[in-house]
């Protein structure tokens, strides 16, 4: 199997699950942290055509509903999307697990882990 890459922000419960699940299933990976390293759009023009940019954008978190309404209702196209999740890192749904510049799993889910990784 080819290297995995994680691509998340360390402070997020979610993350921290995944990892400990990575971990404990002693599963070898890479992580790419938004924070730190950023994103780049090209990145993330690969992962709208595999997922769509609705399913990248974390609808339910803290950083989205911190944005205002109007900024909100303006994110209408996967360019709107792009430009949003480059400037606001914490908004990208996490974890991302990719292998070879394919999503495998998005979020965090046990049963997909197992799925896609054992």
């Amino acid at each position: 199997m080819s290297a995995l890459k994680v691509y998340a922000i360390p402070n997020c419960n979610t993350v921290k699950k995944a990892i400990d699940w990575l971990k404990a299933n002693k599963v070898v990976y890479e992580f790419h942290d938004y924070k730190k390293s950023g994103i780049t759009s090209a990145i993330l023009t690969n992962w709208c055509k595999q997922v769509g940019w609705e399913a990248l954008v974390n609808k339910k978190g803290a950083t989205w509903r911190l944005l205002t309404p109007e900024l909100q209702s303006s994110i209408t196209s996967q360019k709107a999307a792009i430009a949003l999740m480059i400037e606001k890192t914490s908004i990208i749904k996490r974890p991302l697990l990719e292998i070879n510049n394919k999503i495998i799993v998005l979020g965090f889910d046990e049963a997909e882990y197992k799925k896609a990784l054992m």
